[in-house]
């Protein structure tokens, strides 16, 4: 886990390479082409749909790190029994949607026991103001993304997921000790595709982030082990 050291320049953060492709053996042939770089890998619901537990194996296999984003959003009880399987399947991060609400919440850390870090997911990347109001949410994306993360931090959450744009005031809310991890991080000039809320490696790394979910610009890449070490070589020239 990243530590603070006194200034939000001094954060060290890590890179976690999302896993979204249509099948086990493309996400093996990304891996094996990162081979000796990444460590640290996303199984998201494209993969995990595909693949199942075995995406996870794979991961595993390289001596890698596990984050299983599902986003899970069911009643409490089903949730937890999903969280307990996670557990048993040697995943280091597991997501949960906060729209699930406090109890939901509760139990998935419960189930967790420790072992398995709970991430409360806020708003997603994909959404904006316009998406929120279709959905009936009021006020602004912020104020959302600081109601959901309060409410998952009394439920005993410790870990969010959000845009870099919520970062701030995160931080400025949470304090240094809550787990940040954010997607939709996209090198200078890069495409954003279907992001909305988007920030490059340096600017979220400075505001305070644990771990960036990178993407596209690394599995699109032609060289995605170039990639992937320009991305590390950004971030860690804000480390002391």
């Amino acid at each position: 886990m990243a530590m603070i050291h006194g200034s939000k320049h001094s954060r060290k953060a890590e890179i976690i390479v999302a896993l979204d492709e249509p099948s086990l053996g493309d996400a093996q042939r990304l891996m094996d082409r990162l081979a000796g770089h990444a460590d640290f890998y996303k199984v998201g619901l494209q993969l995990f749909t595909a693949a199942g537990s075995a995406a996870l194996d794979a991961v595993k296999a390289r001596g890698a790190r596990v984050f299983l984003d599902l986003k899970l959003h069911d009643i409490p009880n089903t949730v937890a029994s999903a969280v307990r399987s996670a557990v048993d399947l040697g995943v280091d991060m597991c997501t949960i949607h906060l729209s699930g609400g406090p109890e939901m919440a509760a139990a998935a850390v419960a189930a967790a026991g420790g072992s398995t870090a709970i991430l409360g997911v806020t708003v997603l990347t994909s959404s904006n103001q316009a998406t929120l109001e279709a959905c009936g949410v009021h006020g602004s994306v912020g104020e959302q993304v600081m109601r959901l993360a309060s409410m998952g931090r009394a439920a005993g959450v410790r870990g969010f997921v959000a845009s870099a744009l919520e970062l701030p005031m995160l931080r400025a809310e949470l304090g240094h000790d809550p787990l940040l991890v954010i997607p939709g991080v996209r090198p200078a000039g890069a495409d954003v595709g279907d992001q909305k809320r988007t920030a490059t490696p340096t600017e979220v790394v400075a505001e305070g982030a644990d771990y960036l979910v990178v993407g596209r610009p690394i599995s699109r890449a032609p060289d995605p082990a170039a990639a992937y070490d320009a991305i590390l070589g950004e971030i860690k020239e804000l480390e002391i």
